[in-house]
């Protein structure tokens, strides 16, 4: 894989015809210091004050691996010592046939999606229909919304999703709008027809 080296070019964003900057760099795969993540790519120290000097917390990536392509929305993480990076998980990491060591190319550019998420399509169809449910989720904080739709977009099966939305709706409404993920994912466990 040849070295590229970190710049900024302008490439038009997917979700309309405006153009936006987009960082580019090679790197390794690396370990992650922390025990909340188990693999992680640095972002370079230039690439992450231009970013947090804008205000940018997440990023769209996409990473390039010598057998495939795979992009994501994530946050920037401050990883210690004032450095910056992106967590990748195991399903990406096994799609790229990547592991710690592991040469690619990363590309990034701001988020420009409402929630950092893509929503589900049966969540957002159950709040349309639900204006109570719709009003207590969006009061939640950025965070535990992102939470709570990955919870929802985490099945393949979309009935699954749809089953899901409706607990989350409903554990909005029973605690008064307020998110207990202990008791959530509980609820979800007990019933067997919430499993992947």
């Amino acid at each position: 894989m040849k070295k590229v080296p970190s710049r900024a070019t302008k490439k038009s964003a997917k979700s309309g015809t405006n153009t936006q900057t987009v960082r580019e760099y090679e790197t390794v795969l690396l370990p992650s210091t922390s025990n909340n993540y188990l693999t992680l790519v640095h972002v370079p120290p230039e690439i992450a004050e231009v970013f947090k000097s804008e205000g940018v917390k997440r990023v769209v990536a996409c990473l390039t691996s010598d057998i495939g392509e795979h992009e994501y929305q994530c946050g920037l993480l401050s990883v210690g010592s004032g450095n910056t990076g992106i967590m990748i998980n195991k399903t990406i990491r096994t799609k790229l046939g990547i592991f710690e060591g592991t040469r690619l190319r990363v590309r990034l550019s701001k988020d420009e999606s409402e929630y950092g998420l893509e929503m589900p399509e049966e969540l957002a169809e159950l709040m349309r229909q639900d204006e109570e449910g719709d009003r207590l989720f969006h009061a939640l904080t950025d965070g535990k919304r992102r939470s709570l739709i990955y919870v929802v977009s985490s099945v393949k099966n979309s009935e699954r999703r749809i089953e899901r939305a409706i607990r989350v709706i409903e554990h909005l409404k029973e605690h008064g709008g307020k998110v207990d993920y202990k008791r959530l994912y509980n609820d979800l466990k007990v019933s067997q027809r919430f499993e992947e």
